[in-house]
């Protein structure tokens, strides 16, 4: 990486893997131009893909504070943008009862006063940050709304204090599990990104990069089976992280091969309904041969 961004998605790539992220060519890509574009990324997929990772490993790996949006039914601009630390200024007002309103209003309405959230905090750094919109599927559109002028001019408009234009731009990385269709309006403005559940092989390369001391062939066995559970019809089909942690189950107890019984007592850590355990436990010696030790 250079002082004016990533040098090539190939550096990309190798910049990710240092901070145990696995892209793949398509994802280093969209990174690699959302940086020389100066445009958000929108990363969309199931849930416990990689989304909010890629955005730590983003950090992480350009040096910059990550400044994170979580978002969620009813968030508004007061925690996603700013607002006005309205008990300071009720004792100011208290406390200086001979000024004229004109003024007093003036100086209650000052930097003094004021209380960044997460949006105005990545605009106002001195320093370039990763802002993550963790989720933006969970607002409301009008939530989203307040977003745009962020997105496209990085600035913000402030009523009482005029427009705060960055200091630096943010690296922005937007994640959204699609529970709901996003504005064209916020899609304009974003490269987009698609990842999906790996393949059987990125996701043994995965595990082997996050969990130390696990076997190729172990390794192997968890990815496979792991894929076959996903065609399970399921409530929720297990995550990459939810095969991270099964795969640290299994270590703890001393597993170096899945055997049938050892997979349906340790499915509770792969699975979070019950149905969707009682499913897998019942149909699990369906599951191919090759994924499950013998």
């Amino acid at each position: 990486m250079t002082e004016a961004g990533f040098d090539s998605p190939a550096a990309v790539q190798t910049g990710l893997r240092r901070f145990d992220y696995l892209a793949d060519d398509r994802i280093a890509q969209v990174v690699f131009l959302a940086d020389r574009l100066g445009k958000p990324i929108l990363v969309e997929g199931p849930a416990g893909v990689g989304k909010t990772e890629l955005a730590k490993a983003l950090a992480a790996m350009a040096g910059r504070r990550l400044i994170r949006l979580q978002c969620y039914e009813g968030l508004d601009e007061s925690k996603a943008l700013y607002e006005w630390n309205y008990k300071k200024q009720l004792l100011r007002i208290q406390a200086d009862t001979s000024t004229a309103w004109s003024e007093l209003e003036e100086d209650i309405f000052s930097e003094e006063f004021l209380l960044p959230r997460p949006l105005l905090e990545a605009i106002r750094s001195a320093e370039p940050v990763v802002l993550l919109i963790d989720e933006v599927d969970r607002v409301e559109v009008e939530t989203e709304a307040l977003m745009l002028e962020v997105l496209s001019d990085f600035q913000v408009s402030i009523p009482e204090l005029g427009t705060v234009v960055a200091a630096t731009q943010p690296l922005v990385v937007l994640t959204s599990n699609n529970t709901r269709e996003l504005s064209e309006a916020l899609k304009r403005r974003c490269l987009f990104l698609h990842i999906e559940y790996p393949s059987v092989e990125r996701e043994k390369e995965i595990l082997m990069a996050r969990v130390e001391g696990l076997s190729d062939q172990l390794a192997d066995q968890i990815a496979r089976l792991v894929r076959s559970v996903r065609n399970f019809q399921l409530r929720k089909p297990p995550s990459v992280s939810e095969s991270i942690d099964w795969a640290r189950t299994l270590l703890a107890l001393g597993v170096d091969e899945v055997e049938p019984d050892t997979a349906q007592g340790t499915l509770h850590v792969l699975l979070k309904y019950q149905d969707d355990i009682d499913k897998v436990s019942r149909d699990l010696r369906s599951v191919p041969s090759d994924t499950v030790g013998t």
